[in-house]
């Protein structure tokens, strides 16, 4: 296996090279921040955007804690590829990881000024401190699930490439943006309250529905789960508006909170019959 090691410090513009400098050099893998990257799909461990603390995202970049590192060791043999990238902010960083991953020692070290100019560079970095947004090589449909609650945005980015023909020099992948605000700027909270009046809110102008009461949520690091129940009036198509409950509920939240949504379980209670 041919280890290649991307260097540079923190908000350099690794993660956002990454791809390119994958496509570029043939390499299948990419290891990126605790997440094992395989064509674009995120096959196996954990981001250190989840941690609380900078302490705890530096423990799962370099692969600290045992179980993360034999499920992403393991998948790594069990794929048995000719190339992986490994990205670090230094040579000794990228040592740690190999050797907490059985890997071998890296053939190459890229640079981070050798593919970048310095004023790219520069601007990576002032939009890491100003926004604190990092980069994530893989598209928004692989990362939603893994990162509910974050502040998420598509990248698609186009790469000039020197040495390739006219026509080919441009290269487009597809990449995310997370701004992991409760992990590193504070503390961010949605409480259950403020769910249940948006879930309240979202579903208020539905045909049919009487009410809505009994919510229950229940969050996860992949996301959400909500319970509750809802009185209807007769004549209306129950399915039908139970549907338009879930993708209302689901529609709303995304938008305002970015929460990823694992379950939307609707227990019809009551049948209400209008008098005049």
């Amino acid at each position: 296996m041919q280890v290649t090691g991307l260097v540079g410090p923190p908000g350099s513009g690794k993660s956002h090279r990454a791809l390119l400098v994958a496509f570029e050099n043939s390499i299948p893998l990419i290891i990126d921040d605790g997440l094992l990257i395989k064509n674009n799909n995120i096959i196996a461990g954990t981001s250190s955007k989840r941690q609380k603390t900078k302490i705890g995202a530096i423990k799962t970049a370099i692969f600290n804690d045992d179980e993360h590192a034999r499920e992403v060791g393991g998948k790594i043999r069990e794929i048995d590829p000719e190339k992986i990238l490994i990205l670090g902010t230094s040579k000794e960083m990228i040592n740690r990881i190999i050797g907490r991953l059985d890997l071998p020692e890296p053939s190459r070290y890229i640079f981070i000024d050798e593919i970048a100019s310095k004023e790219e560079i520069e601007t990576a970095k002032n939009i890491r401190t100003k926004f604190d947004k990092h980069v994530i090589p893989a598209p928004t449909v692989e990362v939603k699930s893994r990162f509910s609650g974050l502040l998420i945005d598509p990248l698609p980015t186009f790469f000039r490439r020197k040495a390739a023909e006219p026509r080919q020099r441009r290269f487009m992948v597809d990449q995310t943006v997370v701004q992991p605000t409760f992990n590193f700027l504070g503390k961010f909270l949605i409480t259950s309250a403020a769910l249940n009046q948006i879930i309240t809110a979202s579903v208020s102008d539905i045909p049919g529905l009487d009410n809505i009461r009994h919510i229950r949520t229940y969050t996860t690091p992949e996301g959400i789960k909500i319970n509750f129940e809802i009185s209807v009036f007769h004549g209306y198509n129950i399915p039908k508006i139970a549907e338009s409950c879930q993708q209302n509920i689901e529609r709303h939240l995304r938008h305002m909170t970015s929460l990823h949504i694992l379950e939307i379980n609707i227990n019809v209670k009551k049948l209400v019959i209008k008098t005049d």
